[in-house]
């Protein structure tokens, strides 16, 4: 006897979570392969390697916790947050005086050079995915000029997907960048890289939490050693990145 079995296509199971969309969204967000130049700058790490201050993956792991903690959580990622807010809410008051926060607390030449350029590149990616959102044209009018951390924001809402999930996944994004800076500046091998970036990942939803609860009186962007670096980044006598 002869038996045939029917072939069939199994049906789709429906994704727990976040619409695939959404999903897909936040994943290109946080892509080294979005145009935005993040690859090219080391914010502050190279210059701590010429000072001797990272020389190995524990002291890179170490610089790079303490700038999740201090810049990420207290600065970047609550600007994120109360951008995704604002642009959601379409108060536009609200996100110039967040543009101006940003523009007016960098700390350093090369902090305010990163977040200009990489705001207006991103800002440009976003008028070629959303031409139809009048939200775009804002962000790209905005004065002096896009931030950064307010194109994410924008770019969170766009991407459907709710505000902590945005967070986490410009977080990881930053994360993915600063390793690849430390695996190269160190210089450091790959599978050193992703023990930092699982570090990283691990301590990343409590500082989206801490951003996330970081209000306009607790947002802070204060780290002279960076600083300092950056200033003297600005004059190294080699360099691999733009900070």
């Amino acid at each position: 006897m002869t038996m045939t079995m029917a072939l069939t296509t199994p049906a789709a199971e429906p994704a727990p979570g976040l619409p695939a969309m959404a999903l897909l969204g936040l994943i290109w967000l946080a892509s080294p392969a979005l145009p935005v130049g993040a690859f090219s700058y080391s914010e502050g790490l190279e210059a701590a390697v010429d000072a001797g201050i990272v020389d190995d993956e524990a002291s890179a792991r170490a610089l790079l916790l303490d700038q999740l903690q201090l810049v990420q959580a207290r600065s970047e990622l609550a600007v994120v947050a109360a951008a995704f807010d604002a642009w959601r809410g379409g108060d536009g008051a609200r996100v110039q005086a967040l543009n101006r926060w940003v523009t007016t607390t960098r700390e350093c030449a090369e902090q305010r050079l990163q977040t200009g350029q990489m705001g207006r590149s991103l800002a440009d990616w976003l008028r070629q995915r959303h031409p139809e959102d009048a939200r775009v044209d804002t962000l790209a009018t905005l004065a002096p000029g896009p931030t950064w951390p307010l194109a994410c924001g924008l770019a969170g809402v766009l991407s459907g997907a709710p505000r902590e999930a945005a967070l986490l996944a410009i977080a990881f994004g930053w994360a993915e960048n600063a390793v690849q800076a430390a695996v190269r500046a160190v210089p450091l091998g790959q599978s050193a890289g992703q023990r930092i970036l699982a570090a990283l990942a691990a301590a990343i939803p409590a500082a989206v939490a801490q951003a996330l609860a970081c209000d306009d009186d607790r947002r802070q962007a204060y780290t002279p050693l960076l600083a300092v670096l950056g200033a003297r980044h600005e004059t190294q006598y080699s360099r691999l990145f733009r900070s």
